[in-house]
Formats: C-alpha cells, structure tokens, sequence
C-alpha cells in the first residue's frame, strides 16, 4: 500500500459496507445541491464582508480573499465530490484546506469566522464516521480559536474567546453526531429495504417454481386421466384382435373400429390438453350424454355390460365445468380400475343428486380389495384432482365383493 493510501485510510477511514446508499438517489441529490447552494450563499456573504471593509483593513484585504478563494477551490475540486462518499484522498485534502484556511481566517479576519457554520456540517458530511468527525471537528474549532484568544488588540478577554469557542465546538459536536446518527439510520434502512426487496424476489421466483411444479403435476394429471388411459385400451384391443384374426374375423373388425376410435380420442385428448381445452367429451355434449358415450365404449372396449342409471338426477346437473371435468375423470379412472383389476363381470354408473351436491358412482360386482392395505395411485391423482374444487371421493370396497367409487362435487 502506498504512503498516500495509507495516509488517507488513517485519517479519513473507508465506510463500511451498510447494504446500501444513506439516502435514496433522489434525496441525496436534493441534499447536495442544498448543501452548494448555502456554501455559494455564504461565500457571497463572506467576500461582501470583505469588499465592504467590515471585517478587515486594507491590508489584509488581499490574503483574505486569497484563503476565500482556496476555499472555495477546495470546495468545488475535494470537498463537493468528497460529499457523495469514495473520494477519501478528496476528502482529506478539503479538511486539510479548511482546518489551514479557518486557522488563517482567525489571524486575519475573525469576523468571517460565521463561516464555521458552513465548516462544520461539511467536516461531518465529508467523513461519515463519528469518531472520525468528533477529530476533525476539534482541529477544527482549535485552529479557527486560535487567531482570537492569541489576539490582544481585539479588546476581548482570553476567557471570553474560550467561553465562544467552546460553546461552539459544542453545537458542532452535537450537530456533527445527529448528522452522523440520521446518515447511520438511513444506511440501516437502506440496508434493510435491499434485504427485504432481495427476500421479495426470491419469494417471486418461490412462487413462480411453485407454479411451474404445479401447472406440471396438472398436465401429468391430465395424462395419465385421459392419454395413458387410451393408449392401454389401445394396447389391450390391439392384443385382443390380434387373437381374434383368425377364428373371428368378424369380432376382430369390430375391435379395430375401437381401437380407431380410441386413437382418434386421444388424439383430440392430446390437442386439447395442449390447448387447455375442456375434455373433448364435454365439448358441445352434456355429462349425462359424455358419461353414456364413455360407458358405451368401455362396454366394446371390454365386452362388460355397463348400466348407467341417471334416475335419481332429477334435472340438469348445473354444474360450472371444472366440477363437470372432475365428475368425468373421476368415471375414467374408476372404469380404467374396473379394467385393470377387478375381473368384474357387470358395471354399474349412476349419476345422482342429493341437496346441492352431484355425484358419480362406479360399482362393480369385482373381486374387490380392502382399501386400507392397497393404495391406487390413480385413485390418490383423483383425490387431488377433486380437492381442488371441494369434493370428495369415497371408496368402499370389500375383498371378494365389488368395489365402488364414488366422487362428488358442491355444485350449484
């Protein structure tokens, strides 16, 4: 480190890291073109005191006016830079100039010592540090003190100087530290406003993943409803026909026209999961009628007659279509279920209302399963799924005795 480096690291010390500027851009700009703005003010003053003669002879007329001028180029080079922070070998060249400019300004002329007023506030602006400030100040109230007490033609008592000078240096101080304090307080809440806007967008990227993970767990919910679903009655029908070829050309045509039929489903399934569409069965048909087409197909699909009983659904369901979405998802994956595990040999889908509440309800005369050892993990998607519009799913179900699923929504 060099000797100018090291100099100025001792006498006007870096400041520390606070998380922030003491002030708002704005209000520190408002606050340093107020602080020109009375340095300018006073300098008039001072250099119409001395063109004035008030304040000194016309001898000293002219070194006066060359430290008010040393002043003043200290200000606009070191001291005005110095105000905004991280200029220290700035900052420590004004201070030198005004402690050597004010010391002068007491020999020559001590009626400019109103200048102090101007000194003071800059000594604690320019170092933004208390200890460092409360040096400064004190070098500076001795060297302007110094020209008056050692003055025995001004026709003041030493007593008195010192009772002035004292008075003043006390002001300064408690000036200087209610600066430094306000200047400390406003780096703390600049300190905290940085964490809480750095706590405020780490909550935003939070939600927005949370968002994504959700929008992801939605998309895999349609999937397995509607996608996975076909593509395993496609799989299943194409094993089927495939057997079938030879004994039973017939029933083997009829399986294909199923398995056309599912892929093309599901091929509009896909569009409209892509698009956010509402299920393709709902899409211009009611439930009751998109509930009669997906029992008629499983029937085909499986050769398992599937009664639907709509007698206890005494108008209109009303539903809003979320709940209409959830109601026949909730019929797939119970039928999917009924296909996969339950060796059922007839099924029955009934669509009822009770109060406000519809409901859905898949029984079959299956094997059954006890649902407290075995968890379907269609079924815990579908509990999900209907959650979220405030419904419920039961699922009552005995070993050797059928199984039904039931799913209701609040409706209307």
């Amino acid at each position: 480190m060099s000797l100018r480096h090291r100099l100025t690291a001792a006498v006007v010390p870096p400041a520390e890291d606070d998380g922030g500027a003491p002030l708002s851009e704005r209000g520190w700009r408002t606050t340093l073109v107020g602080m020109h703005v009375i340095s300018a003010g006073l300098w008039a003053l001072a250099l119409l005191s001395v063109g004035s003669g008030e304040v000194t002879g016309t001898g000293e007329r002219g070194p006066v006016l060359a430290v008010l001028g040393a002043l003043a180029l200290s200000y606009v080079l070191a001291g005005g830079p110095a105000l905004s922070g991280g200029h220290r070998w700035r900052a420590l060249t004004h201070l030198v100039v005004v402690v050597v400019s004010f010391g002068l300004l007491g020999v020559l002329a001590p009626g400019l010592l109103f200048l102090l007023f101007l000194a003071y506030p800059q000594v604690w602006f320019v170092v933004q540090g208390t200890r460092t400030g409360v040096v400064w100040t004190v070098l500076l109230a001795v060297a302007s003190a110094v020209g008056p007490v050692t003055d025995a033609e001004a026709g003041r008592s030493t007593l008195e100087v010192l009772r002035e000078s004292v008075i003043s240096l006390a002001f300064s101080l408690a000036l200087g530290l209610w600066i430094s304090h306000v200047l400390r307080q406003s780096a703390e809440r600049a300190s905290l406003i940085a964490q809480l806007e750095a706590t405020r967008s780490e909550l935003a990227a939070a939600e927005r993943e949370r968002g994504v993970l959700a929008e992801r767990e939605r998309l895999a919910q349609e999937v397995h409803d509607t996608l996975a679903q076909g593509y395993t009655s496609i799989v299943v029908l194409s094993q089927t026909a495939a057997a079938l070829v030879g004994p039973a050309p017939d029933a083997a045509r009829e399986k294909l026209a199923v398995i056309e039929e599912v892929a093309r489903d599901n091929l509009a399934e896909a569009r409209a999961v892509v698009a956010a569409f509402r299920p393709v069965a709902l899409d211009g048909s009611t439930l009751m009628e998109a509930l009669g087409r997906l029992a008629e197909r499983f029937a085909r699909e499986t050769g398992l007659p599937v009664r639907v009983d709509t007698s206890a659904l005494d108008a209109a369901p009303g539903l809003r279509t979320d709940e209409e979405v959830v109601l026949l998802r909730g019929a797939q994956e119970a039928l999917t279920n009924v296909r996969r595990h339950a060796g059922a040999s007839a099924v029955v889908l009934r669509l009822a209302r009770v109060g406000s509440q519809v409901s859905v309800h898949v029984e079959d005369d299956g094997v059954g399963f006890d649902p407290a050892a075995v968890t379907v993990s269609g079924l815990e998607g579908l509990r999900g799924r209907v959650t979220q519009v405030g419904g419920e799913v039961d699922v009552v179900s005995v070993p050797g005795s059928g199984t039904r699923v039931t799913v209701r929504v609040p409706g209307s």
